[in-house]
């Protein structure tokens, strides 16, 4: 049931892999590995998503198709689940992220004046939240990793001794 969801959502690797725009990556996008459907490549692949997902920079999701070529996990799963951090979710992932940082650094939040949006005013408040942000940040990516690499193998593991038991079950049933 896994595969066949993941098999749905997701383009076909030959087109992806052809694609003009990917053509710089050479044979890179030609290993087997960044688009099998198995339990270890997807579970890495979710690892590699979340972790990205929960860092505070640019670029995200050429990061996470890096990562995933380096670790040879699923490519686009990689890819999409860093699109849990988009505009709409950001300010709150961010904000909780430098909560959490601040809490286990033991400084006390910096109260921010009123928003300005230009250079001066990013570049003074970042110097001021970075650490907590960062220290949170990374916090937040490290343990969403890896309960989504658990989470996803558990569910995986839970998919396929389900359908063992169905099949069990439907053999009993034909030999009676």
């Amino acid at each position: 049931m896994a595969k066949h969801i993941i098999r749905r959502l997701f383009p076909n690797y030959h087109t992806v892999r052809e694609h003009k725009s990917l053509r710089f990556l050479g044979t890179l996008l030609h290993d087997p590995n960044l688009w099998h459907l198995n339990r270890h490549s997807v579970a890495g692949g979710f690892a590699v998503g979340l972790f990205m997902a929960f860092l505070p920079m640019p670029f995200q999701m050429v990061l996470a198709a890096m990562a995933a070529i380096v670790l040879r996990v699923n490519l686009p799963i990689a890819v999409a689940l860093v699109w849990i951090s988009n505009p709409l979710t950001m300010p709150p992932i961010f904000f909780f992220a430098y909560k959490l940082g601040s809490w286990l650094l033991g400084v006390p939040p910096h109260h921010m004046p009123a928003f300005d949006l230009s250079l001066e005013w990013l570049g003074g408040e970042f110097l001021r939240i970075w650490k907590p942000l960062m220290t949170g940040s990374l916090v937040l990516s490290t343990g969403t990793a890896l309960l989504g690499y658990i989470g996803m193998q558990l569910f995986w593991r839970l998919n396929v001794v389900h359908r063992w038991e169905q099949r069990r079950k439907r053999r009993l049933a034909e030999r009676k």
